[in-house]
């Protein structure tokens, strides 16, 4: 009897979670900035081919596809839970939920991609610092070759692109950062407060990256960002009719509450969704995603508006140079009028 192929459309959300936005199996997807949206089945929505494969892996090509399975499946019995009524959840279901959400921050191709993305300004940078004179030592100490001046003039200019070098990362790096980022991130999920949301005649909406960053009300500033730890409260759409709001969890923890108590899920209440709320997480939502969000066929009016472009890269750094003139880097005079340049290697 001959083996089952591996599969090789992988969802980064899954098709339990799109089925809860879909009509049948039917959803909207909505490319940002919104000027393009259409209907298309399930089992192509949120899917990229192989995003998750390891070639050559003793166990099989899928094996990372097929362990994300099997949490899905138990993650897709606690959303059919709740869809019945089921609320607060027992610890252990809770626990599953909230590694699920981290994981759904940590999973999806923009995280490939911002890892490409700073590898690639990381290294740009240093190359620049270094200057061209510098380009033979680097490719010598970084990449193993010696080589001509042609190769070193040629690295030099692929370095010096705007998005840097064309470095490309493996999936093993990709899975590795994934599980890591998720495992650091879920313990914020749950130790929150949660607050389960039903909308009755509002509906939710869907995206590549469905964790909504909700900044402090009296947070003037903006240039900081918002991030899992700060944030006054973190969204996250079920269904079209069930929202989770993972709330601040400051007043329980300046009164001494221990965070065993917030995960066995103590404080977690149910609550009907009103139009504020609707919107509430509707705009995060649109805000967090990459390239694209989801809907039901019938929810295009929830869809907020003046979305901005696409963005896929979620992750660069701050202040890289924007051209270097081939000299090495001369760092700021220090204190009794010193300089230093960045070494350049050279042989």
């Amino acid at each position: 009897m001959g083996t089952t192929p591996a599969a090789k459309r992988h969802h980064y959300v899954p098709q339990f979670h799109l089925r809860g936005f879909a009509d049948g199996e039917t959803i909207t997807t909505v490319e940002l900035p919104g000027d393009r949206s259409y209907n298309q089945p399930v089992r192509k929505a949120a899917a990229e081919n192989h995003l998750y494969s390891l070639p050559g892996h003793q166990d099989g090509a899928d094996i990372f596809e097929k362990a994300l399975s099997q949490l899905e499946g138990d993650v897709a019995s606690i959303f059919a839970d709740i869809g019945s009524g089921t609320w607060p959840l027992g610890e252990d279901e809770r626990g599953k939920l909230a590694y699920y959400i981290a994981l759904q921050m940590a999973r999806g191709p923009e995280q490939k991609r911002n890892m490409e993305n700073l590898a690639r300004q990381v290294t740009r940078m240093e190359i620049g610092y270094g200057g061209r004179a510098g380009m033979k030592g680097w490719a010598k100490k970084n990449l193993g070759l010696d080589v001509d001046d042609a190769t070193a003039a040629k690295l030099w200019d692929d370095a010096m692109q705007p998005d840097g070098p064309p470095i490309r990362i493996s999936q093993a790096a990709h899975i590795e950062q994934t599980l890591e980022l998720a495992d650091s991130l879920h313990k914020y999920m749950s130790g929150r407060p949660w607050t389960l949301m039903h909308f009755d005649k509002r509906s939710l909406i869907l995206s590549d990256v469905p964790v909504g960053l909700v900044r402090q009300a009296d947070d003037d500033e903006y240039w900081k960002g918002v991030g899992v730890l700060t944030a006054w409260g973190i969204t996250f759409p079920l269904t079209r009719k069930l929202g989770l709001l993972m709330n601040d969890p400051t007043y329980l923890m300046d009164n001494g509450v221990p965070v065993e108590d917030t995960r066995a899920g103590r404080f977690d209440f149910r609550q009907t969704g009103t139009t504020a709320m609707e919107k509430l997480f509707n705009e995060h939502t649109a805000a967090s995603a990459s390239m694209r969000l989801f809907h039901h066929p019938d929810d295009a009016r929830f869809v907020p508006s003046g979305l901005r472009g696409p963005s896929p890269v979620t992750m660069s750094l701050q202040g890289v140079p924007k051209e270097f003139t081939g000299e090495p880097y001369v760092l700021p005079s220090m204190p009794g009028g010193e300089t230093s340049d960045i070494d350049s290697d050279e042989d």
